[in-house]
């Protein structure tokens, strides 16, 4: 069983996060292995596993939440990049974005938006 929730979120971390997720998880190994363990176990092998909503929906939720903390940029461009993978265009994530500032405040949402911008101009430049 454990086995099966750890490669479940092996599998649904590289559909969900490409590259990204995989940089998270190596930059883990060394100092926290068993963070990255609980990562693709739990978030990934039950959460993101879970039936209910699709991915595009889990990232919108994901996308609002990390915007409304404020604080947690490098999670919010993984999981911003992890939208443009699901398919939410970029007029979606720009309005999820501006969604929050009614309830996170406009300078949160003035941090997620520059997070935003620099995964799209990224994503111009990519081959």
């Amino acid at each position: 069983m454990i086995e099966d929730r750890y490669e479940r979120g092996l599998q649904r971390l590289n559909e969900i996060d490409g590259e990204a997720g995989e940089r998270v998880i190596e930059g883990l190994k060394d100092v926290a292995p068993d963070l990255a363990r609980y990562i693709i176990e739990f978030a990934f092998g039950d959460i993101y596993s879970r039936p209910g909503l699709d991915l595009k929906y889990r990232e919108v939720a994901v996308i609002a939440a990390l915007t409304a903390l404020g604080t947690a940029a490098p999670q919010l461009k993984v999981h911003v990049i992890a939208g443009l993978n699901v398919g939410l265009t970029r007029d979606e994530i720009v309005e999820v974005i501006i969604q929050m500032s009614a309830y996170a405040g406009f300078p949160a949402a003035l941090n997620a938006m520059s997070v935003a911008a620099e995964v799209f101009a990224e994503r111009e430049d990519a081959p």
